[in-house]
């Protein structure tokens, strides 16, 4: 047995097969749930594994899986495993240009998707030089344009539901692509060895890795349950997906809904005793606010022992707000990648007076991006990883080598994440190098600012961009979505608080007020439509 993420799997549903493995609770059009033991998830991945390889698929293919959260997506995940066939997950907001583009880049063989995306699927894919093999989860709207592919369903009925599988290796590619909010999107190609440690903490992300992969069932037979997971954003987004694997890897429950709709959270975490949310950053945690602090105010959260964020932070004042209403809870600012896995953890006294402060582990280092050696205490330089580390970009060698380097013969991943590094090792991230704002020759990370702005009573939301400008070469710009209700700050009132908390050539010299913040469905900020926003509305001379 090798650390492949099926035969681990497979390690777990032999010693709990009658434990609630999955739980899905907004079947759409029912309103019914769906509960399955390990045993059971584990036939409906065999189904559809033999589906995948009757049909025609071999292993080292590729399948896109384009689909909402549900029982088909870790289904499909699962079986893809299972069958040594690639995952590879598909951001369901993409138009019919952007899923040419990912469908080719990924050298899609098949594709798994939800009904409702029928029409832009239909279109995308006589582009196409290799998918040749679709499933559909449920039925195509009326309107929707014929297109030959087979209903979950039956693909479910016509696979068998026994194991029959060859060997696996650690070696097995599992692929994840990055959102694309800053770039088209990349496919990081991680053996299943390296994510296992680096993406699931090696079954124990808390505490010791395991020593061999049999070790990862003897753990969960030795413990009991009661822990339920409840990742909250997409499963296309790798956070997410991750998440289910770690529940899985302890042998317990994880919850799911098809999306993010707060007040039906709130109720699940109360009527599953969740024990653990994991979520994206101040997006998602402040709808739970607003619920927990209003409708569902009095709501039994008394199981909930930790809400975890990655991808983007929960900001110092959000973070009050949510204690305040539920104070037993422990709140996690996790730092990590598609690229690296996980990095660290916040410091407690990590917000927006002192920046964004982490512990990281041992595998985690700041370098210079020029020479790739340790950066000293204070200097600035990228954030990068060591060890158990993808192996590069699927079909980007040029961007594979910018990124993934070999240093004192170990394989490294040089990040996007610019920081420092005190004498006691905690690092500060400042933000994104490509993000980084120049303006009168002095660097500003929108991260920072954001944090100052979501400190004012009346900002709900806000996003930070750099504008051209004929004095600075680029100014800071905020775009700002406003609490219910709130006063209409003017730019003087907002540059007045930003004042005590930033450096003066860090606040905003203009303010956009907006409707609405856009993000991507987990949470992820979209800077290419901040700064387009704050271009529009910036003065001409």
């Amino acid at each position: 047995m090798e650390y492949n993420l099926a035969d681990l799997f497979e390690s777990v549903v032999d010693v709990v097969p009658d434990r609630e493995a999955l739980v899905h609770l907004d079947i759409p059009g029912t309103g019914a749930e769906r509960r399955l033991t390990y045993a059971e998830l584990d036939a409906a991945a065999n189904r559809i594994a033999h589906h995948l390889l009757d049909a025609g698929l071999r292993a080292g293919e590729h399948v896109g899986l384009h689909l909402y959260n549900g029982v088909e997506y870790v289904q499909t995940v699962l079986g893809c495993l299972k069958a040594r066939l690639v995952p590879v997950n598909v951001n369901y907001r993409y138009v019919e240009e952007e899923l040419v583009h990912l469908y080719r880049d990924a050298d899609l063989a098949g594709l798994v998707f939800d009904a409702e995306f029928t029409t832009r699927v239909a279109a995308a894919v006589p582009r196409t030089e290799r998918l040749r093999h679709l499933v559909r989860v449920g039925a195509a709207p009326g309107d929707a344009p014929r297109l030959a592919c087979t209903a979950f369903p039956e693909a479910e009925a016509a696979g068998s539901p026994e194991r029959g599988f060859g060997p696996r290796s650690g070696d097995d590619l599992f692929i994840i692509y990055t959102g694309g909010t800053t770039g088209l999107p990349k496919g990081v190609m991680w053996r299943q060895e390296d994510l296992f440690f680096s993406g699931l903490g090696g079954g124990a992300p808390t505490g010791e890795p395991v020593k061999c992969p049999e070790e990862l069932a003897e753990r969960v037979a030795a413990g009991g349950a009661g822990i339920t997971f409840f990742p909250t954003p997409p499963l296309m987004h790798g956070t997410s997906t991750l998440t289910a694997f770690i529940g899985f890897n302890f042998g317990q429950r994880v919850v799911l809904h098809r999306k993010f709709v707060p007040h039906e959270v709130v109720r699940t975490m109360e009527k599953e005793e969740v024990t653990s949310v994991s979520l994206v950053g101040d997006a998602m945690l402040r709808p739970l606010i607003d619920a927990l602090g209003g409708p569902l105010r009095g709501a039994d959260l008394s199981s909930l022992f930790s809400v975890s964020s990655s991808g983007a932070i929960m900001s110092e004042t959000v973070r009050e707000q949510f204690l305040a209403l539920v104070p037993h809870v422990m709140l996690l600012n996790n730092f990590g990648s598609s690229e690296s896995g996980f990095n660290g953890t916040a410091t407690d006294d990590s917000g927006a007076e002192k920046g964004f402060r982490l512990r990281v582990n041992g595998r985690t280092r700041v370098v210079d991006p020029a020479t790739y050696e340790p950066v000293a205490p204070g200097e600035v330089g990228r954030v990068a990883q060591r060890g158990h580390v993808p192996l590069g970009y699927y079909n980007d060698p040029v961007k594979t080598a910018e990124t993934f380097f070999r240093r004192d013969g170990e394989r490294w991943v040089l990040l996007g994440d610019m920081a420092t590094v005190d004498e006691e090792g905690i690092v500060t991230v400042l933000g994104r190098g490509s993000q980084c704002i120049n303006t009168g020759g002095e660097k500003v990370y929108p991260e920072e600012v954001e944090q100052a702005l979501k400190s004012h009573p009346d900002v709900y939301d806000a996003l930070v961009a750099g504008v051209p400008d004929p004095r600075w070469g680029h100014h800071v710009a905020a775009v700002v979505q406003l609490r219910a209700g709130a006063g209409r700050p003017s730019l003087e009132d907002i540059q007045g608080h930003c004042r005590t908390r930033l450096a003066g050539y860090k606040v905003p010299r203009q303010l956009v007020i907006t409707d609405s913040i856009q993000r991507s469905p987990s949470g992820k900020a979209d800077y290419r439509w901040a700064r387009s926003v704050a271009e529009a509305a910036a003065p001409h001379p």
